[in-house]
């Protein structure tokens, strides 16, 4: 039996032990609020949820006030209004006034609020705080004085994806947030996953703009400019421009792409189908050679920097091969430059993708040669749509230009990469017809597209049964891979992704949207799936010719295909 909430004079029903915020969530009523996040441990930081509670003297915060017996509640009362008010106008007191240069312009809850609640002048006057920027990271820029100690990143980094890598320092007015040891963020434990810029409501915490030092390259008529984009941004990069969650841009992305000046065009679909035919070949030497198992992917270089962190001891596990990006980023470098029409252009390639970590994986020394890297610029979808406004394109009205474009190839199986789970099973497909000779029923894997943080499913294959497994957000990997280390999980090949729900909810994908966009984007990745023609990497033409072309030698190194692609 629910109980009764009178809530400005209009009744709902809560169920007993949830939030006053939980509640009316439900009921289609908003409240402000910005250390709050659904999924993490409430804790009532900011005060910008209060509410005013019949028989309390106080105001209570309502993200972690729990429902308990029937309240009368006011949510908007002049009192309340006038504490929240309170609340952002002494965060204020301290703020940078850089909003025009700031990268969260226009996407700052903190700037949000403050326009809502009618503050247009600084009646608090604080102390700034000293400007300590921290550029050491590729991926990730640490702007301390735009921190309004929320809390969020704290959180996120310790309960989802449990690295702990920030936390409170200091006390008082002194009270910060910091690295272990006040390290600069390269040389901590960050994983680079990016989490912790969609979580941060500032601008305390942003991507590494690279995009207007590839421009310089794009104008420059002595550079050959080749861009793959993955399959997670086709689906996301919408929200920025005006289009619903999960709208697929597949078909445009090309066109804006020559547009905005870039010569060769391909989606690391492609190479994602590669190294999945590369995948299905390692996995079934493991077996024959009796290897240790499970066989576990190594295509989210966040991830991998956890692993060889955080659990040594199953790095031999690892899969051998690069991430679908740096796959196509080889071959971009290696053969589709031999197609540019002036062979003394110089060739650069550049990534647009959902994660941030891709930003550091590029220029990781053991991964890429200074000289000559597979990949010079990761740009985010965020910094893609900056680059579209700033071109001045216009999406409804833009003309094809189909016949100007060569034949794109792209990857078949290789898209579902970019949802939880979409490794595995696309892996599984070429895994199963390997050892049996036969095509994998796609419906098999119906029930592992169940949105979950760890979903397991068993194929019985000539040989005996294999077990798959996938896991989403490395606090939910840790409890796998504990009992994988204790003997406690038996699987033979496993996906691990950092993020939760995968790619679609990469460091670099839009900061909020309406509604559940993560649903709309995984929906859309599985729709283009489930209406390919060609849904099995060891089927896609171009990606069969080009592993069998490298499996044996890599043309660039001279090396064994499988060597030279090791991490």
């Amino acid at each position: 039996m629910g109980i009764r909430l009178d809530i400005n004079g209009r009744e709902i029903i809560a169920e007993k032990g949830e939030t006053i915020l939980s509640a009316l969530s439900r009921n289609g009523m908003h409240l402000p609020t910005i250390c709050n996040l659904k999924g993490l441990t409430p804790t009532g930081a900011c005060r910008m949820c209060v509410v005013e509670v019949e028989g309390l003297d106080n105001l209570v915060p309502a993200c972690s006030f729990p429902v308990e017996t029937e309240m009368k509640i006011r949510t908007h009362s002049p009192r309340v209004l006038r504490a929240r008010k309170t609340n952002i106008e002494l965060l204020l007191s301290n703020h940078p006034d850089d909003c025009l240069y700031c990268e969260r312009n226009g996407a700052c809850e903190l700037q949000s609020l403050a326009e809502q609640l009618h503050i247009s002048d600084r009646r608090i006057p604080g102390r700034k705080r000293a400007p300590g920027t921290d550029r050491s990271s590729e991926a990730i820029v640490r702007e301390p004085d735009k921190c309004i100690l929320c809390g969020r990143c704290v959180r996120v980094c310790e309960e989802i994806m449990a690295t702990s890598v920030l936390d409170f320092a200091g006390r008082g007015n002194e009270l910060q947030i910091s690295t272990s040891m006040a390290k600069a963020l390269d040389d901590s434990d960050c994983t680079a996953c990016g989490q912790c810029l969609n979580a941060c409501p500032t601008g305390a915490l942003v991507e590494r703009i690279r995009f207007p030092e590839l421009e310089p390259f794009i104008l420059d008529p002595k550079s050959f400019v080749m861009v793959q984009y993955t399959p997670a941004v086709a689906v996301s990069l919408g929200e920025l421009l005006g289009c619903k969650p999960g709208a697929n841009l597949g078909k445009e992305l090309p066109v804006i792409l020559r547009r905005l000046g870039f010569d060769h065009v391909v989606e690391s679909s492609l190479g994602a189908d590669v190294m999945i035919l590369e995948q299905a070949a390692v996995f079934g030497e493991r077996i024959g050679a009796g290897s240790p198992l499970p066989l576990i992917t190594s295509s989210c270089p966040a991830w991998v920097q956890f692993c060889r962190t955080y659990y040594p001891e199953l790095v031999p596990h690892l899969s051998p091969l690069g991430s679908p990006a740096r796959v196509t980023g080889m071959l971009m470098k290696r053969w589709f430059a031999e197609a540019a029409p002036d062979q003394e252009k110089s060739p650069v390639s550049v990534l647009i993708s959902s994660c941030t970590a891709d930003k550091r994986e590029a220029k990781q020394s053991e991964l890429t040669s200074v000289e000559n890297p597979d990949i010079d610029f990761v740009l985010t979808t965020r910094e893609l749509a900056k680059m579209v406004r700033l071109g001045g394109l216009d999406l409804e009205n833009l003309p094809p230009e189909e016949e100007e474009l060569p034949g794109i190839p792209v990857g078949t199986a290789g898209r579902l990469t970019a949802a939880a789970g979409g490794e595995a099973e696309c892996t599984a497909r070429s895994i199963y017809f390997r050892e049996t000779g036969r095509e994998l029923d796609p419906s098999r894997f119906q029930r592992f597209r169940i949105r979950r943080n760890y979903r397991e499913t068993t194929l019985e294959t000539d040989k005996g049964p294999l077990v798959f497994g996938a896991v989403s957000g490395l606090a939910e990997a840790v409890k796998v891979l504990n009992e994988i280390r204790e003997g406690k999980l038996r699987l033979d090949f496993l996906e691990v992704m950092a993020c939760p729900e995968g790619c679609v909810n990469g460091g670099g994908q839009p900061l909020r949207s309406a509604g559940d966009p993560l649903r709309a984007r995984t929906r859309a990745i599985y729709d283009l799936d489930n209406s390919a023609e060609v849904r099995a990497a060891h089927h896609n033409p171009e990606a069969t010719r080009l592993y069998r072309k490298s499996e044996a030698t890599d043309p660039w190194t001279g090396k064994n295909q499988r060597d030279s692609s090791t991490r």
